[in-house]
C-alpha cells in the first residue's frame, strides 16, 4: 500500500534487546504472570519471617523486663545508650538498597513498640501538636511513646521534675540562628540531666486557609522560624505583619481561623490544622537544621559514641577561661561548643555552657575535669549522652 501523501514512510522501531534479555533472565517479571506470582510468593514468605522475628524480639524484650524484676515504670527499662549501640550496628551492617535513614526509622519503631508493650514512655515536648519538637520526639523515641504537648520549654522541665513525664524534648540550637537561650537558662536552676540529642533537618513552609498569597496581611510563627525565613519574607511578603508566637503549631492554629493570615511551619502542622501550602521550603539556608536535647532525671552509662555537656562557673580573674579550657586540650578532648550566659547569681557574672566529645566516665575526660583547678568556681555535669546518629 502506498504511503499517504505528506507523511514520511513509517519505520519499524528496532527491538529493545536489553529488555528482551532482561525478560529471558527473569530480571523483569512484569511481562511474565507466572514469574510475577513467584516473586510475590517470595515476598509473602519474607513478610511472614519478618513478622515472626518481630514477635520473637517483643517476647525477648518482655523477658528483659522479667530479668530486671518488677520496676516502677517504663522509664526504668529505657536505656538510651543500649539503643544507640543497636542502631549503630544497624548502620554498620547496611549494604542497601534502603538508606541509613530509612533503616534507622524502621528499627526505631520496632524498639519503640517493644518497649511500650506494658506501658509507653511519657515524653513532653513544646506543643501543640505538629511542632518540629514533636517530629524530633518521634525521630528519637518512635511513635509508640506517648507524646505530651506542653505550652512552654519551662513547662517541659516542670513536668519531668514532677514525674508527670519521663523525658522531654526541647530545642537548643539552630544551624543558622544559633542557641535557644531559654533552654540554656533552664539548666541554671533545674536538676534535670541531658540524656540524648536529636538533629532534625527543618523545612519551613508558608501555610494558609485559602492558599492564595495575595490574601496574606500577617504571618504568624515562632521567632526562630521568622528569622530563618526573613529573606524570603522580605522578597515575597514585604508589607505583611510578622507576629511571633510560642510555636509554629500555635501559628498554624491561628492561621486556620482567618483568610488574611498565614503561618510558617512544617508540612506536618499543615496536615494537622487543615492548611494549604502556599510556598516551601522557604528557609533561607538549605542546611537549616535544629538540634534538640532529650532531658530526663538521671545519668546513663557510656554508649561508645558520646558527648558531655558541662556548666562551668569561672572566677573573675585574668586567664581564667584559658586555664579552664587548657586541660581539655592537654588530654585530647575535643570541644564541640562553648556559649556564655549571665549566671543570674550577680551582676556581670557569667557561666559557660561547654560541650566536649566523650563520656564523663572516659579516662581522658575524667582527667581533664579533675584539672580544671582553682579558676573554675563550680562545674556541673549536665549530662553524658549518645551523639545523634543522623
Amino acid at each position: 500500500m502506498a504511503e499517504r501523501a505528506g507523511k514520511p514512510p513509517s519505520k519499524k522501531k528496532p527491538a529493545d534487546k536489553s529488555a528482551n534479555k532482561a525478560g529471558k533472565n527473569g530480571a523483569s517479571p512484569a511481562g511474565n504472570p507466572e514469574k510475577l506470582q513467584e516473586v510475590r510468593a517470595q515476598i509473602d514468605g519474607i513478610d511472614r519471617q519478618i513478622q515472626e522475628l518481630i514477635t520473637q524480639r517483643a517476647t525477648w524484650a518482655s523477658k528483659v523486663r522479667a530479668a530486671k524484676g518488677e520496676l516502677r515504670a517504663a522509664v526504668e527499662y529505657y536505656r538510651p545508650e543500649r539503643e544507640s549501640q543497636i542502631l549503630r550496628r544497624v548502620l554498620d551492617r547496611n549494604q542497601g538498597p534502603l538508606s541509613n535513614e530509612v533503616l534507622l526509622r524502621l528499627f526505631r519503631e520496632i524498639m519503640s513498640a517493644c518497649l511500650a508493650q506494658q506501658e509507653p514512655l511519657k515524653v513532653g515536648f513544646l506543643g501543640p501538636e505538629g511542632t518540629f519538637s514533636q517530629q524530633a520526639l518521634h525521630k528519637h523515641f518512635g511513635h509508640s511513646a506517648r507524646s505530651l504537648p506542653l505550652a512552654s520549654i519551662e513547662e517541659v522541665f516542670q513536668e519531668i521534675e514532677s514525674g508527670n513525664a519521663d523525658f522531654g524534648v526541647v530545642p537548643v540550637e539552630n544551624s543558622g540562628q544559633g542557641t535557644i537561650q531559654s533552654t540554656l537558662d533552664m539548666f541554671l536552676t533545674s536538676k534535670l540531666k541531658i540524656c540524648g540529642e536529636v538533629e532534625l533537618r527543618v523545612h519551613q513552609h508558608l501555610l494558609s486557609r485559602t492558599g492564595r498569597l495575595e490574601d496574606i496581611e500577617r504571618v504568624y510563627s515562632h521567632p526562630q522560624s521568622l528569622a530563618q525565613c526573613k529573606a524570603w519574607l522580605r522578597a515575597n511578603l514585604p508589607h505583611a505583619e510578622k507576629i511571633a508566637v510560642s510555636s509554629n503549631a500555635e501559628a498554624a492554629r491561628r492561621a486556620r481561623i482567618a483568610d488574611d493570615a498565614a503561618a510558617i511551619a512544617g508540612e506536618t502542622a499543615g496536615h494537622v490544622y487543615g492548611l494549604k501550602v502556599l510556598a516551601g521550603p522557604i528557609e533561607d539556608r538549605q542546611d537549616n537544621t535544629t538540634r534538640f536535647l532529650v532531658i530526663g532525671r538521671e545519668f546513663f552509662t557510656p554508649s561508645g559514641h558520646d558527648r558531655t555537656s558541662l556548666l562551668v562557673f569561672v572566677r573573675d580573674q585574668p586567664g581564667a577561661l584559658y586555664s579552664v579550657l587548657s586541660p581539655f586540650a592537654k588530654h585530647g578532648v575535643s570541644m564541640n561548643r562553648i556559649e556564655s550566659r549571665p549566671a543570674h547569681s550577680g551582676r556581670w557574672q557569667y557561666v559557660f555552657f561547654i560541650d566536649v566529645s566523650g563520656h564523663v566516665e572516659d579516662e581522658n575526660v575524667a582527667k581533664a575535669m579533675s584539672e580544671l583547678g582553682e579558676f573554675a568556681s563550680d562545674v556541673v555535669v549536665l549530662g553524658s549522652y549518645p551523639v545523634a546518629l543522623l
